[in-house]
């Protein structure tokens, strides 16, 4: 059974679906690291996008690895976000992802989130979820992560934000079956507790 949960960045998916794996005992995926493991290596080794996402070997779980080499700091910062986000309108990459993606989703229980899990990577998981805040609130949330100003971060975070939905490939938007839930002001609790109780329903 597979949970997907997408969203915009700042929304609170990696938080969420990382508790909602632990409520329910199931393996967490992080599309997102998949990306920004393939974008860090670009920016240190450079190379074709498109041969790195198929060949790089990553390894998900409370640590990221990336062709045996802990990534889990290096692909948080702010300059491996904005080159993932790049990297994620590229559609040889993006199809070489989705394929590792939908390899590991084909067996055993998953919480997937990122930005087009119920609408292409797994569009027929058995709850959908589109996880949405406040633009001011996912700015806030990001800023603390990275330690900067919130204002800065919402400047880039706009700009980011109309890159995933104009892209041509995979653009950032809600699956016509999920259900849309708001986290601002909420606490991860909180949401957690909710979508835990509709995966219990669809079971």
């Amino acid at each position: 059974m597979v949970v997907a949960i997408d969203g915009p960045v700042g929304a609170g998916k990696s938080t969420v679906a990382r508790l909602l794996a632990r409520e329910l005992g199931w393996t967490y995926l992080d599309s997102g690291a998949m990306y920004r493991a393939v974008a860090l290596s670009l920016l240190e080794r450079g190379g074709s996008a498109s041969e790195r996402a198929k060949e790089i070997e990553i390894e998900l779980g409370e640590r990221v690895t990336a062709d045996g080499h802990d990534v889990t700091e290096a692909i948080r910062t702010q300059e491996a976000s904005e080159a993932a986000s790049r990297l994620a309108t590229n559609q040889a990459v993006r199809a070489a992802l989705v394929a590792k993606q939908r390899e590991l989703l084909a067996a055993g229980d998953w919480v997937a989130e990122g930005r087009d899990i119920g609408t292409v990577v797994a569009p027929d998981a058995a709850v959908k979820v589109f996880l949405t805040a406040s633009p001011e609130e996912r700015a806030r949330r990001r800023a603390e992560e990275l330690g900067t100003d919130w204002r800065v971060v919402l400047q880039d975070q706009t700009l980011r934000d109309e890159r995933d939905r104009a892209r041509e490939h995979s653009p950032l938007r809600a699956a016509e079956d999920a259900i849309e839930l708001d986290s601002t002001g909420r606490t991860s609790e909180d949401v957690v507790h909710q979508i835990a109780k509709l995966v219990r329903q669809a079971g």
